[in-house]
């Protein structure tokens, strides 16, 4: 399985992960100039606009999954949000953005959601 295939996985357990704690799916791999956001979806307990990045690992060779995500990587992200904020008219939302890292050990995936990144 190569890196591409890997994380697809690792977005499709996300989804099922996200609609077991009450979001609903609004939208993935949104596509902007620059990059993409893995998952846009809607927090029914606090009734927020969440943007999602999914970080998926097999092993530590390239560190936590969060250490992918730094202040360039979440600026870049932060523009497809004004953007999809923008095209979508949800400029009255509450919106944040998250990061769920998967860990694949022993065959199984862990999952960490660390909410409001910014």
């Amino acid at each position: 399985m190569n890196k591409t295939e890997f994380g697809k996985i690792g977005e499709s357990i996300t989804c099922k992960y996200l609609c077991q704690n009450h979001y609903k799916i609004i939208d993935k791999n949104y596509y902007y100039k620059g990059g993409e956001i893995d998952i846009i979806a809607y927090d029914e307990d606090k009734n927020e606009i969440v943007f999602i990045e999914v970080k998926t690992r097999a092993n530590g060779n390239y560190g936590l999954p969060s250490e992918a995500v730094d202040k360039r990587k979440i600026s870049n992200i932060t523009k497809g949000i004004r953007k999809y904020i923008r095209i979508k008219n949800l400029e009255n939302k509450f919106i944040r953005l998250d990061l769920i890292e998967l860990f694949y050990k022993n065959k199984k995936f862990y999952i960490n959601h660390i909410k409001q990144i910014i």
